[in-house]
């Protein structure tokens, strides 16, 4: 059992934060929370491990007033909470492990309860999953590499550890930045090898175009000209 099927052992129901972005498993996501309901949340899981669970809602989307029933979203763990004096708070979470939300249940709270089923992907041969793994993580090292000579070398260079094929596919599409509408697919895909390969398309048609930027941005910071003295 990994760390985050401990974690969430023995959980189906879980406290809902409604929001306009897709949470991965392990991604970081740090929040400011202001709103009374979502502050009284806060409180309340204090007792409860520190999990909450976050859903994909675009209010511009006329999908109601909350996520469907048969969401797909990922559990939060708070792991840092930094509280204001007015009752605010900023607090950064981690995503731990997907689940399908089942239906909503009335705890006479403020903010939402569902009734929840975690999942992970099915099972496949790790033999199978190792080239493409390999592959994917070859590639985001390229694209990370131009994507930091681009910005000039500023900031630090992003890093993705080396992982099983499972999270390192989340590593990848939580570090990519991609739109809520394919990061979602990524999120409700069960099939490690049917993500893996779809990053690596996604990334072998993003690679060389970086590299191709970042070498010309480099020469023309040079103005064009070479470093190398030329005797004539």
């Amino acid at each position: 059992m990994s760390e985050a099927q401990e974690k969430v052992l023995g959980i189906d129901r879980l406290p809902l934060f409604p929001l306009p972005l897709v949470l991965m498993p392990n991604e970081l996501l740090p929040l400011h929370v202001f709103e009374p309901r979502y502050r009284q949340m806060l409180k309340d899981i204090e007792l409860r491990r520190n999990i909450f669970g976050v859903l994909l809602f675009e209010e511009n989307k006329g999908i109601g007033e909350k996520p469907p029933a048969g969401t797909i979203g990922c559990a939060a763990e708070v792991r840092e909470t930094n509280a204001m004096p007015d009752g605010r708070s900023n607090i950064l979470t981690s995503g731990l492990l997907r689940f399908r939300l089942l239906d909503y249940v009335d705890t006479g709270t403020p903010y939402f309860t569902g009734e929840i089923a975690f999942f992970e992907d099915e099972p496949e041969s790790a033999e199978a999953l190792a080239p493409v793994a390999e592959e994917v993580f070859e590639l985001f090292g390229r694209v990370a590499k131009a994507a930091f000579k681009l910005s000039g070398n500023r900031g630090t260079l992003p890093e993705i550890p080396k992982a099983e094929p499972e999270p390192l596919s989340f590593l990848v599409s939580a570090a990519f930045n991609l739109d809520n509408e394919l990061k979602y697919r990524f999120l409700e895909m069960t099939s490690t090898s049917e993500r893996l390969a779809r990053l690596r398309e996604i990334l072998l048609q993003a690679v060389d175009k970086m590299e191709e930027s970042a070498e010309i941005s480099k020469v023309a910071a040079t103005n064009g000209h070479s470093k190398k003295k030329i005797d004539l």
